[in-house]
């Protein structure tokens, strides 16, 4: 098949992009585009955003183990009317590419809440729901958990805004796919997934924890497997476009996730150990598509099994 004018264009839910390489929510930001050009990349992701300003969890909280990342930051960010006074405009006044916010909150008025003052604001082309976080109106426990709860969520800020609306589903659940049909069901209209598994590392010589939370987030090269397969699961129960994340350092990790049913990867603990990733993937991907006159919907979810 011959090849498109632009074979990396893509879409996510309601928005139309230039190509399918983004970035994972806290890994990247605004100085990492001194090192090349911000339309490598198909949208920006921000750190995750809270209603109140988080000053995350006691040091230390970053490992660098045998095969990826352990981090237990704990969600530290300057707060809902810091990031609209501060951090948005200047993200406004640098980007040319789309941007995509992040946030979370610990109950669905919460979402709401922070959704419908998000709203107001210029310079936003959706936003990713990040359910990890625990859920007072349940306990404490993760809202990604649950698929009913996942689905009540979406249902709540899915009929406020007409701004891409994809959702960040957690693989520490018992079965992922249900969750991503939960919110398919809800109203979102795109899934990212997935976010960090549980990791620790121990000192074998004293027995401390590496992370003074003991437990964290891993991320990294070492859940590419588990992240592929996912993605695999999911994009084969529900109909709407994925953001793949998990292990991708290179084009080639990049196109399996495609070939798994991914309309669009990005990049996380890769842009730690790589400033140039995203370049490398982006021109990686290019390249392949050229050469085999492809275009992006000629691979994405064709995986043969």
């Amino acid at each position: 098949m011959e090849h498109a004018v632009n074979p990396l264009q893509t879409r996510l839910g309601k928005l139309t992009l230039h190509n399918p390489v983004t970035v994972a929510s806290g890994t990247f930001d605004l100085e990492n585009l001194e090192f090349f050009k911000q339309e490598l990349l198909g949208a920006f992701v921000c750190k995750t955003i809270t209603r109140e300003a988080k000053v995350g969890n006691p040091p230390p909280r970053l490992f660098e183990t045998e095969a990826g990342l352990i981090n237990s930051i704990g969600l530290q960010n300057p707060g809902l009317d810091a990031f609209i006074a501060v951090n948005l405009p200047i993200l406004r006044s640098h980007l040319t590419v789309p941007l995509i916010v992040s946030f979370s909150g610990n109950s669905i008025a919460e979402f709401g809440e922070i959704l419908q003052r998000l709203e107001a604001e210029e310079g936003i082309a959706g936003y990713e729901l990040n359910v990890s976080c625990p859920n007072v109106e349940n306990e404490g426990i993760a809202f990604g958990v649950h698929p009913e709860t996942v689905q009540c969520l979406c249902e709540s800020v899915a009929k406020r805004t007409n701004r891409e609306l994809t959702v960040k589903l957690s693989p520490n659940v018992t079965d992922i796919a249900t969750i991503a049909k939960a919110a398919e069901n809800g109203g979102a209209t795109s899934l990212s997934l997935i976010n960090t598994i549980w990791g620790m590392a121990i000192d074998w010589r004293n027995g401390n924890s590496m992370i003074k939370k003991g437990i964290g987030g891993y991320s990294g090269i070492g859940i590419k497997p588990l992240a592929l397969a996912l993605t695999y699961k999911v994009a084969n129960t529900v109909k709407l476009p994925i953001i793949a994340m998990g292990g991708i350092y290179s084009w080639q990790d990049a196109l399996e996730f495609l070939w798994a049913g991914a309309s669009m990867i990005a990049l996380g603990s890769a842009n730690f150990i790589d400033p140039l990733v995203v370049p490398k993937v982006h021109e990686g991907l290019h390249q392949y598509m050229i050469e085999n006159k492809l275009s992006l919907q000629d691979v994405v979810g064709k995986c043969v099994v």
